[in-house]
């Protein structure tokens, strides 16, 4: 074990939608501004926020959530970025208090005492003045350990509005207010689905950042923010360093990415280095053939989105579909379900995807599962062995159409939706496809397990 310092910052709020990933990556282009390098972190599964966070940082944005992976491993995360950076930026999810149950477990506000961070909390001040008071009050009755250290006003209407909001503050709570963010005429982070435009879709994705990088600068201390955040605490984590070990032997992972698939955790693509894989990466809507490759990993995103385009890739489609029913090993998680199916049908429309699943996945206007998914895997399949405990998160607005057809599964689940009847992971060939998204660091072995499969071996 050893003790590092990471200045540091959590950015909370009363509730999703209230500033809190404008406020932070706002802080990350001002913090670059003033000569720091910087770390950016997404509480929760995210993948969206957290890819914003790394465009705007310049490097890798990683995700903690104490639900996916154990505590220790949240640590370390963080202390991997010390000597990397000069601060960190932890953008929260939810609520302060939103978690797994009616206590919070896994919420921001845990997350901030385990990684011991002062929490700025954004509060979206629409149409109330000192009630702002009554609401911090509560947070800091609710929970009196939790490292409260300051507040952002945020959708200020008129400076007689922050006058009342800042007295109310200062006289009834103590703490300091660092900022006051305005109404903005421009929506800078447009929203979709499943959350904000990514950033690798967003067409103007870095003039986006510089402008809330000056809303920032212009409205919020940014200078006290860095005291604050340099205030914070040495942690203990142990000494693991993020390298690619010497593997003899290595195989090639391809790796389906572009703007419809973008949904990776950058601790999987590692997981798969470090087993012996070198990543290849593939866009099904630009690349005309598949790569030699030994095995694929097909994440998430939005097929749906491209599903004109990826239809229309027929040679990629069949290219890819010929290799599969060879026996190529395909580890695919949501999106690439999708892509995988026969068709995908949305609306009066519908779009033939690869074919290797035989199910027809139907887009719908309401989510179809959306949270954690505890699974264990009762089936042997290519990856992962039997038992195999397994957690994960699910957020889709599909459904599969399979009619009376029964599904070969390697999941069962204890919580969440996944394909339905408590099942998930899609067998057919040497591909295993779930709705569920799986953290590597919650889910040991399963690098090793994706390599070992590229090989064509056995899960042990």
């Amino acid at each position: 074990m050893g003790a590092f310092h990471l200045p540091r910052v959590v950015i909370a709020g009363l509730s999703g939608d209230g500033g809190k990933t404008l406020v932070s990556l706002g802080l990350v282009g001002a913090f670059r501004k003033a000569g720091l390098r910087v770390g950016g972190f997404k509480k929760g599964p995210d993948f969206i926020d957290a890819a914003w966070l790394a465009r705007a940082s310049g490097q890798v944005a990683r995700n903690l959530d104490t639900f996916l992976m154990p505590k220790e491993a949240v640590v370390e995360s963080v202390a991997g970025s010390a000597g990397k950076c000069d601060i960190a930026v932890i953008e929260g999810n939810r609520g302060l208090f939103d978690g797994f149950d009616f206590k919070g477990s896994h919420s921001t506000a845990e997350l901030a005492k385990l990684i011991s961070s002062p929490v700025v909390l954004v509060v979206d001040t629409t149409k109330v003045t000192r009630t702002v008071a009554a609401l911090v009050m509560g947070c800091i009755a609710l929970d009196p350990e939790l490292p409260l250290a300051g507040l952002v006003l945020n959708r200020v209407g008129t400076v007689r509005q922050e006058n009342l909001i800042r007295r109310a503050i200062k006289e009834e709570v103590g703490l300091p207010v660092l900022g006051a963010v305005p109404r903005l005429e421009d929506q800078h982070l447009p929203s979709r689905h499943l959350g904000l435009v990514t950033s690798v879709e967003h067409p103007e994705a870095d003039a986006v950042l510089e402008k809330v990088a000056e809303v920032v600068r212009c409205n919020v201390d940014v200078d006290a923010l860095i005291e604050l955040a340099r205030r914070a605490p040495k942690l203990e984590a142990a000494d693991k360093q993020r390298s690619t070990p010497r593997v003899e032997n290595r195989v090639r992972i391809g790796v389906l990415r572009d703007r419809a698939f973008s949904f990776y955790y950058p601790e999987n693509l590692e997981a798969l280095e470090a087993a012996g894989g070198d990543i290849v990466e593939i866009s099904p809507l630009q690349d005309d053939h598949v790569p030699e490759i030994d095995a694929l990993y097909a994440g998430g995103g939005f097929p749906e989105v491209y599903a004109k385009d990826l239809s229309a890739n027929v040679a990629f489609r069949e290219a890819l579909a010929r290799l599969i029913r060879e026996g190529l090993p395909v580890w695919a998680e949501c999106g690439g379900l999708m892509y995988l199916s026969e068709k995908l049908v949305m609306g009066s429309e519908s779009y033939p995807m690869v074919g290797v699943l035989p199910v027809v996945v139907e887009q719908t206007k309401k989510p179809q599962g959306h949270g954690y998914v505890q699974a264990q895997v009762d089936r042997k399949n290519p990856f992962l062995a039997t038992s195999t405990q397994l957690v994960g998160h699910e957020f889709h607005y599909s459904r599969l159409i399979n009619g009376n057809q029964p599904l070969r599964t390697a999941l069962k689940l204890n919580r969440g939706v996944g394909v339905g009847q408590g099942r998930d992971g899609i067998q057919e060939y040497s591909v295993l496809a779930s709705y569920t998204h799986s953290h590597a660091l919650g889910v040991p072995g399963w690098g090793e397990g994706v390599v070992r499969a590229s090989s064509r071996g056995e899960p042990n």
